[in-house]
């Protein structure tokens, strides 16, 4: 009886603070989402991940252009 209500107990608690950290995220605009900012919506897995893979290349590549940049002006 005593296990039961400490797994009760724990799920209890596990559920209190998911919920609060929902709230949270949400309340600071960081909910978490899947999608791509400005990409199309994937019909299967497969183009998803494609489709996160080429705009995390396109941001290394900003990021690069602009520490290159950087890099040039501070000489």
């Amino acid at each position: 009886m005593r296990v039961v209500l400490g797994v009760v107990g724990l799920l209890v608690a596990l559920a209190i603070v998911g919920l609060v950290a929902k709230k949270q995220l949400q309340a600071t605009g960081q909910a978490v989402t899947t999608a791509v900012p400005g990409a199309a919506p994937a019909s299967n897995v497969a183009e998803q991940s494609r489709q996160v893979q080429q705009q995390i290349k396109a941001d290394i590549g900003k990021a690069l252009e602009q520490g290159a940049r950087k890099d040039e002006a501070g000489q």
